[in-house]
C-alpha cells in the first residue's frame, strides 16, 4: 500500500490534480478554463499555487472536466511523479 502524504494543503492538491486531469483529456489551459467559465489566467494561477478558489469555484472546475469535486481534492501518492507544475 503507498503511504500517502499528510501535508499537501488542499491548494497544492487542487494544483496538483487539475494539471494532471487537464494534460490527461488533451486540454489548454485556455480551453479548460473556458469550458469552466474562468478565465486563462486564472486556471495558470491555479495550476501555480497562487490562488485559491471558492467551493462554487471547485465545482464548476469538476464540472467542466467531468469529474467528482473529491477528484480534486485527491491526495497526491508519495511515490507519484513530482507535481506537473
Amino acid at each position: 500500500m503507498k503511504k500517502i502524504p499528510t501535508d499537501q494543503s488542499a491548494r497544492q492538491r487542487i494544483s496538483y490534480n487539475l494539471k494532471r486531469l487537464r494534460k490527461t483529456q488533451e486540454l489548454s489551459q485556455e480551453k479548460a478554463a473556458e469550458l469552466a467559465d474562468f478565465h486563462r489566467t486564472y486556471v495558470s494561477q491555479l495550476e501555480r499555487c497562487v490562488t485559491n478558489i471558492s467551493i462554487d469555484g471547485l465545482e464548476r472546475l469538476a464540472h467542466a472536466l467531468g469529474v467528482d469535486v473529491l477528484e480534486l481534492l485527491k491526495p497526491v501518492e508519495a511515490d507519484s511523479e513530482s507535481p506537473p507544475l
